[in-house]
């Protein structure tokens, strides 16, 4: 949830004021980042959305437990945008992306605190009961778990304790993956009927954990090793859907697999997988070309000293 590549701040003097540089749209120079502007809006723009929507009356006639849904969908949304920046930075080679994974997981951590903060106010803030049905109800109890999880990354998602818990920081933050998972089986689990949107978020974290799983076997990061993995993680989606009701409801997994290739109805989580799959490519392929573009430009100047031999060699 924090970037470790950047270099930790220099620390100010007692009793002097904080740096600007503490503002979450300045880099660490100090100086305004537009991207991290931009990122800070978004974060802040559901929740001003459901703000709106609950001041308006909008909501439909159970205007809180839209509010809990609503705040935990953004808090799974921005998890998994957390856990993007990763393969989004190298792929597109946008190095400055990693500026705004700390403040993602930390907006993922917020809205699980105003999801769960809803759901006590929903109980008439009847604490014993909100244990009670934590306790004895699984999705809440795996909701929860997820919840102390997220805690623990953004309590320690400063530079200090960076610094203070060394090697041990990188072994806490990989728990950014179990805590992804169990946010998901929690999100199927409260779903019950329609999963579709649980589907689809399961489709993109398969995409973003099978680009790690490239990673580590040293697969090249090329266009069409994305492509075969978008295709890949579609057909893991389809399969994980049709599984799902098979389980759950009884529904034939051929019925749910013939779905998706009936595109005169809703379009099924496989093909918006998919959709977003490709786009990891499309950013190789831009990658590439720029790339080639930036050779070609430099080309000349290396090859000058060569037809030009009498002449001083350039500095």
């Amino acid at each position: 949830m924090t970037n470790t590549a950047n270099p930790a701040p220099p620390r100010t003097a007692p009793g002097s004021r904080p740096a600007l540089r503490s503002w979450p749209w300045l880099d660490r120079a100090g100086r305004l980042s537009w991207l991290k502007l931009a990122i800070f809006l978004a974060c802040l723009a559901p929740a001003c959305e459901l703000a709106a929507a609950y001041r308006l009356d909008a909501l439909g006639a159970k205007p809180v437990t839209a509010l809990i849904h609503g705040t935990g969908e953004w808090a799974m949304r921005f998890l998994l945008a957390s856990l993007a920046i990763s393969p989004l930075r190298r792929i597109a080679d946008w190095p400055r992306l990693i500026l705004v994974r700390r403040m993602l997981g930390v907006t993922a951590m917020a809205y699980a605190l105003a999801h769960l903060a809803l759901y006590v106010a929903d109980q008439n803030f009847d604490l014993v009961k909100v244990v009670s049905e934590i306790a004895l109800r699984i999705y809440l109890t795996i909701g929860f778990v997820a919840l102390a999880g997220l805690i623990a990354l953004g309590a320690t998602s400063t530079d200090r304790a960076i610094r203070a818990m060394g090697p041990n920081w990188h072994r806490l933050h990989r728990l950014a993956y179990t805590i992804t998972v169990l946010g998901l089986v929690h999100y199927f689990l409260q779903a019950k009927i329609d999963v579709s949107a649980p589907v689809f978020w399961t489709g993109v974290f398969l995409l973003l954990m099978g680009w790690r799983i490239m990673r580590r076997v040293h697969a090249p990061e090329r266009p069409w090793a994305l492509l075969l993995l978008a295709l890949c993680a579609a057909l893991l989606t389809a399969a994980l859907e049709a599984a799902w009701y098979g389980l759950a409801s009884g529904v034939p997994a051929d019925l749910v697999l013939s779905a998706n290739l009936d595109l005169s109805g809703p379009i099924r989580p496989a093909w918006w997988v998919l959709a977003v799959g490709l786009a990891l490519p499309a950013a190789a392929l831009v990658r590439d070309l720029r790339g080639r573009g930036t050779s070609a430009r430099r080309a000349p100047a290396r090859q000058a000293p060569r037809t030009a031999a009498p002449l001083a060699p350039e500095v």
